[in-house]
């Protein structure tokens, strides 16, 4: 039985459609050049932030977070950000009394922004405030220590089966694939994607199975 879900951030429960734009934008460079650029690094198997240092090679990430901070121009999050089936789906989840954990590969920042859209979950953080990062096993032993939740009982719901699948499996969790975004789409079929537990097109697919 399934008492708590636990679910990635980027393209699970945000799109990243503003994130890579506001790089774009403080990179000075076009838009679609960025995205494309995001897309091949995704295709070749890299880290996304790869795409960045194709742009500029050398740049220090988190110097360049802080400086865009300081410029007010930092991360941003609100209701628009968020995919259609999110609040729909961990209300249903927490209806079944399911205890629903949003935790993924981000910032404290965005930690915080997550937190104050006030989004009907249990708990809330990030790799930045675990200190430890997918697909490091550690990440989903700090998160199930955190938000106080058995392996045994838990599914994790990620779109990046390299990062979310194996890695999750791995830590004693069950793990469910959502086809959604360049990652989820492009490595549907890959034999990661094929490992998981569950293969969902929506998260309201979840509903369905904590229920069964």
């Amino acid at each position: 039985m399934i008492r708590a879900v636990i679910l990635d951030v980027g393209e699970t429960i945000t799109r990243d459609d503003r994130y890579w734009a506001t790089w774009a934008d403080w990179l000075t460079i076009p838009r679609h050049t960025l995205s494309a650029l995001v897309g091949a690094v995704v295709a070749r198997g890299d880290d996304n932030s790869e795409a960045l240092r194709l742009i500029r090679p050398g740049i220090d990430i988190q110097a360049e977070y802080a400086a865009r901070e300081a410029a007010g121009r930092g991360e941003r999050l609100d209701e628009s950000d968020l995919y259609d089936d999110v609040r729909p789906a961990l209300c249903a989840l927490q209806d079944q009394d399911v205890r629903v954990v949003i935790a993924g590969n981000q910032t404290a920042r965005a930690g915080e922004l997550l937190r104050g859209l006030d989004l009907p979950a249990d708990y809330i953080t990030t790799s930045a405030e675990l200190d430890a990062a997918k697909p490091s096993t550690d990440f989903f032993h700090r998160v199930l220590a955190a938000s106080g939740t058995d392996p045994h009982t838990s599914l994790y719901v990620g779109d990046h089966p390299a990062n979310d699948i194996g890695p999750a499996q791995a830590a004693g969790l069950r793990a469910a694939h959502l086809r959604r975004g360049p990652w989820g789409h492009l490595w549907a079929d890959t034999v990661e994607a094929a490992s998981a537990d569950y293969r969902i097109d929506s998260l309201l697919d979840l509903v369905g199975i904590v229920s069964a």
